[in-house]
């Protein structure tokens, strides 16, 4: 089966070698920036990016220390803004002056330090099961297998922790559907099988027992200025309901859509995240624009 996709990398300031998936599509709009969760990567965003492309370029960036991409030998550096300066570059690098972000969990994090940092980057933003309220419990949960680099015999043995990590929280996912997701979050490494990112990631995120006490509201409230799709999970604990209201009144022209029966984080290729997707990039001024042009000629 040949690749819908071209893997690329580019050095960023501290000479890390970054690496990202290049899905090539249309010029004539601002192309999509998936920006992936804190354990994970861009092959999260595959049936995303290939539904999307070539309709869309498309292209999914591993941060720093996961996947493909080199591994930070000063783990201090694995913080938002450094993956804000990362994008930063790889945007540079690419002479792409706007792009539509979609980012899931921390990538959704990026995206808010994003419209602080550089506002002018952002056509428009997908926030996926993320935003300025995080709940503690959820943040807990992560803390329980972040950075614990545990090796497992086989595929089956890695999706059963994967699901325990879950905390019951997906009602869809078969056996099936979890080793597919351990297969994008963990790689064969000598005959066992482990997490594919870099166990140092957890030192900033371990960092003090409490959610730090940073008021992210202001990012999302610069954010907001955007064309904006909020996906949440039903189930989330990281994202609450209450606090998705709460971003709505914030953000009054915000669209929502919630994913039943899954939690932290939707994959993007649940029925209700997919049509809500497809209408909220249809109605972006660039999307309506490329349309019109392509039905005129």
């Amino acid at each position: 089966m040949t690749e819908r996709y071209v893997d690329r990398h580019f050095t960023n300031c501290d000479g890390l070698r970054l690496h990202y998936r290049d899905y090539l599509g249309s010029e004539d709009r601002p192309p999509l920036l998936c920006l992936p969760g804190l354990t994970r990567n861009a092959r999260d965003f595959a049936d995303l990016a290939e539904r999307l492309s070539p309709r869309f370029r498309v292209i999914a960036l591993d941060f720093r220390g996961r996947a493909q991409s080199e591994y930070d030998p000063v783990p201090a550096r694995y913080v938002p803004p450094t993956y804000v300066y990362d994008v930063i570059e790889l945007l540079d690098q690419l002479e792409i002056s706007r792009a539509i972000f979609i980012g899931t969990s921390l990538g959704g994090l990026v995206t808010m330090l994003m419209a602080v940092m550089a506002p002018q980057r952002i056509a428009a933003a997908i926030l996926n099961d993320v935003g300025p309220e995080l709940s503690q419990s959820g943040i807990d949960r992560i803390k329980t297998y972040l950075g614990k680099g545990v090796r497992f015999r086989s595929w089956d043995e890695a999706a059963d922790t994967i699901e325990a990590n879950f905390a019951g929280a997906f009602d869809r996912y078969t056996h099936d559907d979890w080793v597919k997701m351990a297969k994008r979050n963990c790689r064969d490494d000598n005959g066992d099988i482990r997490f594919d990112y870099d166990m140092a990631i957890a030192e900033p995120f371990n960092t003090g027992s409490e959610t730090p006490q940073f008021d992210m509201w202001p990012l999302f409230t610069a954010l907001a200025q955007k064309p904006l799709l909020l996906v949440r999970g039903a189930r989330s604990d990281l994202l609450t309901a209450d606090a998705a209201a709460k971003m709505q009144t914030v953000a009054p022209t915000m669209k929502l859509a919630v994913v039943d029966g899954v939690g932290h984080a939707p994959e993007l290729n649940e029925p209700e995240a997919v049509a809500a997707i497809d209408e909220f990039l249809g109605s972006l001024p660039e999307a309506s624009a490329a349309g019109e042009q392509a039905r005129a000629g």
